[in-house]
């Protein structure tokens, strides 16, 4: 019978967030993910033991792992988690306001109601330090520095009964608390390592390895690749050129790996599955067996396209489900390309899905997209690689019931292997040659978030003065001056510099991506005794787009035609505008633009703008879940939620429901002049206040102050959900909700 083998690779990435000067780390995400995702990721195989999958660690987030565990990270952000609050300067104390929210507010934040209190006073308070310090008392930043690391305590380690035994106390702890969480971060984060170490050794997994700092080795190589990729593409002043960098990223990964697992690595993850006929080349000679990348450069160098219309044909499928070799010359190397579709489902849609449903679609979905070559009688392989950190912070509970599900099913299929990708290359008896191959990443196959806007470009010219200006230096300086001057070049190659640079990407943190970028280019001047160029003192970064919240101002009384010229009728509405860069992660699909919301004395209103002022052409399913809050409580008062299915740009039904009724409130196929609904180029509804209340906003009587009296409810909130296919695209917010205070109008204007 033929086997259908899962290819399941998850790529383990931090860049360098050290100084290597000052030795401070400028950013905790190495500390943080690797106590919440890297540890608990590859003990969960421990209940599967016939999924075998491959781990990709990269060599800079190994080393700043032992950094942590030997005790070495001067790491600020630790060190005011773990101060006495009531010994905090107040710079400290503003510092710590501002990162130590940064978090996912539902499934990190919002998992503990203390937690989200504090988040919530911050943010009523104005959202900045600087606002919010005077409302934050030495036992609420005690709260907050324990809550704040608990957080990120993997799911494994939230059940041990001291760690459960302070989650249960809630609030009101106490220094000893604190610093019981701090010393035990230490211990947790000693074991990330060596467990990967031992599921390798008993076959569980196989531990691959990236370039050294992650840099994208086809650009390292040669900058005008870029144009390769993407003709006409616009690119940086200077040829950067130095494949020799790229070898001893590659070689200096390898080694790091050996030394820290004992075994050499067959296998290379290229930083963000970047690829060129030379970087195959420089791996080959290094003893790599196998490379891995993305679908459609192996599109582009079969000139085919692996665009969906549900599952592949038969060729195509042929084409993508299998191991090739790359045969050229003097290389030949093993490539796996990834399934761009099923990964990015993974990503980016499951999240949203109660996780059984989520497990049974992705095992359909594998099983349907390799039947056209099982039913040929021959095997398939399936590949799934994606980032193995970030998207988790988007599922409950790190997802690790999502995770069980799937496993589980990969287990009992007696059809399905789930393989590390050397032991795929093992068992597959016939390879298809490549004798060319397109350069690009996983991104469209080219390399267009690294380099060709002028933020990349002028980034790169940066690094093309730094080197030259090494070169010329180095020679004049102490072996321990060039060594640590030739380590800032390297790490400044890496590709995350200019992951947020151009206009992608987008986090919290962008302005200390870029100072730690030039950071790394002033140590290589200084490292050699010469004054920084003062352009490094400038920032690279631009202006860009960011994600705008108002909130309602004053009442509105929209009519509803789900026409969205009649821009007046909406203002004072509150409005979330999408943030249409990715984060980090890319792949987003961007579907919905913005949200507006906002009350009258009678009714809700909403409006959903889409992206291109223009709703999808393909049918979609529209949900709003609209809920209504007290201030006591942890529960809505009520919920209802409107569905909205759409064909050929026009509504085919609707119905308003309470969640888990029979019943609809409203719906298209019943006659209804309280609730309006309507698409054209955008989505408008209004729904009664009083069906979300149960009672009238205010009662009809005055009481004695001569005021109305005060509702019961006090805030309403709302959010968007775009599906396609039964799978949730897009939703707005997209984190948490959008709300709407239940205030008179004259006491919304009064606020602002």
């Amino acid at each position: 019978m033929p086997v259908l083998r899962v290819v399941v690779l998850w790529h383990q990435h931090q860049p360098l967030y050290k100084d290597l000067v000052s030795g401070q780390y400028r950013l905790p995400w190495v500390r943080l993910h690797a106590l919440k995702d890297y540890y608990g990721m590859v003990k969960l195989l421990d209940e599967f033991p016939n999924v075998h999958q491959t781990f990709n660690l990269v060599p800079s987030l190994i080393s700043q792992i032992q950094d942590y565990v030997t005790g070495a990270a001067h790491d600020p952000f630790l060190e005011v988690a773990a101060k006495p609050a009531r010994d905090l300067t107040p710079d400290e104390r503003r510092f710590g306001l501002q990162y130590l929210f940064q978090a996912n507010p539902v499934n990190l934040i919002g998992r503990y109601p203390r937690y989200r209190e504090l988040w919530d006073r911050f943010r009523s308070a104005g959202g900045t330090p600087e606002a919010a310090e005077k409302y934050f008392s030495p036992q609420d930043f005690t709260d907050l520095q324990v809550l704040s690391q608990i957080a990120w305590f993997d799911e494994y380690f939230l059940d041990d009964p001291d760690i459960t035994g302070l989650i249960q106390k809630g609030r009101g702890y106490s220094l000893d608390d604190q610093l019981f969480v701090i010393a035990r971060e230490r211990e947790l984060l000693a074991r990330v390592l060596p467990a990967h170490a031992e599921a390798a050794r008993h076959g569980r997994i196989e531990i691959s390895t990236s370039a050294f700092y992650h840099p994208i080795l086809p650009l390292v190589c040669d900058t005008n690749m870029g144009a390769v990729s993407t003709p006409g593409l616009p690119l940086p002043q200077n040829r950067f050129r130095h494949p020799e960098d790229a070898r001893e990223q590659l070689q200096r990964g390898l080694n790091l790996h050996q030394e820290v697992f004992g075994v050499r690595p067959q296998g290379v993850w290229p930083s963000e599955g970047s690829v060129s006929e030379e970087v195959l080349g420089i791996a080959q000679g290094l003893g790599v067996k196998w490379m891995a990348t993305d679908e459609e450069v192996l599109g582009r160098s079969l000139g085919v396209s692996f665009a969906r219309h549900g599952h592949l044909p038969g060729e195509l499928a042929e084409m993508l489900y299998t191991i090739h070799r790359f045969e050229n010359e003097q290389t030949e190397m093993n490539l796996i390309f990834r399934d761009h579709t099923i990964s990015d489902l993974i990503g980016f849609v499951y999240s949203g899905m109660p996780p059984q449903d989520a497990a049974n679609h992705l095992m359909h979905n594998i099983k349907q997209s390799a039947q056209p070559i099982l039913n040929a009688g021959r095997d398939a392989v399936v590949s799934i690689i994606l980032d193995g950190e970030n998207a988790w912070e988007y599922y409950p509970q790190s997802g690790r019931e999502f995770l069980r599900r799937f496993y589980d099913a990969l287990q009992r299929d007696a059809g399905v292997e789930a393989t590390t990708v050397s032991e795929a290359i093992q068992r597959q008896q016939q390879f298809p040659r490549l004798k060319s191959l397109v350069p690009g990443s996983w991104i469209h196959a080219n390399f267009n978030v690294w380099i060709g806007a002028p933020e990349d470009n002028r980034a790169w010219d940066y690094l093309y003065n730094a080197r030259n200006f090494y070169a010329q230096a180095a020679p004049e300086a102490s072996e321990a001056q060039r060594q640590l001057a030739f380590e800032e070049i390297l790490i400044a190659e890496g590709s995350d510099w200019n992951w947020w640079y151009g206009p992608e990407h987008h986090s919290a943190n962008d302005r200390e991506f870029d100072e730690l970028y030039r950071k790394h280019l002033s140590n290589i001047y200084q490292l050699l005794g010469s004054r920084p160029p003062d352009y490094l003192s400038q920032p690279i970064l631009g202006g860009g787009e960011r994600p705008a919240v108002v909130p309602q101002t004053a009442y509105i009384h929209p009519r509803i035609t789900g026409d969205m010229v009649r821009y007046f009728e909406w203002m004072g509405a509150a409005m979330y505008t999408a943030d249409r860069r990715a984060g980090a992660m890319h792949g987003k699909q961007f579907l919905l633009d913005a949200v507006h919301a906002g009350i009258d004395n009678t009714y809700i209103y909403g409006r959903l703008d889409f992206t291109e002022n223009k709703a999808p052409t393909a049918d979609f399913e529209l949900v709003v879940n609209l809920e209504s809050w007290a201030d006591e409580g942890q529960r809505p008062r009520r919920s209802l939620r409107l569905d909205v299915e759409v064909a050929g740009s026009r509504i085919r039904s609707w119905k308003l429901s309470v969640p888990d009724t029979a019943r609809p409130l409203a719906a298209s196929d019943q006659a209804s002049d309280q609730v309006t609904v309507a698409l054209f180029r955008n989505f408008e509804f209004k729904i009664p206040l009083d069906w979300l209340l149960a009672i009238p906003v205010t009662s009809t009587t005055e009481s004695g102050n001569g005021k109305p009296s005060v509702p019961v409810a006090t805030m309403l909130r709302v959010r968007f959900s775009l599906w396609q296919n039964g799978l949730p695209a897009d939703v707005l917010p997209v984190e948490g909700w959008m709300e709407l205070p239940l205030l008179s109008e004259e006491d919304l204007i009064a606020q602002q």
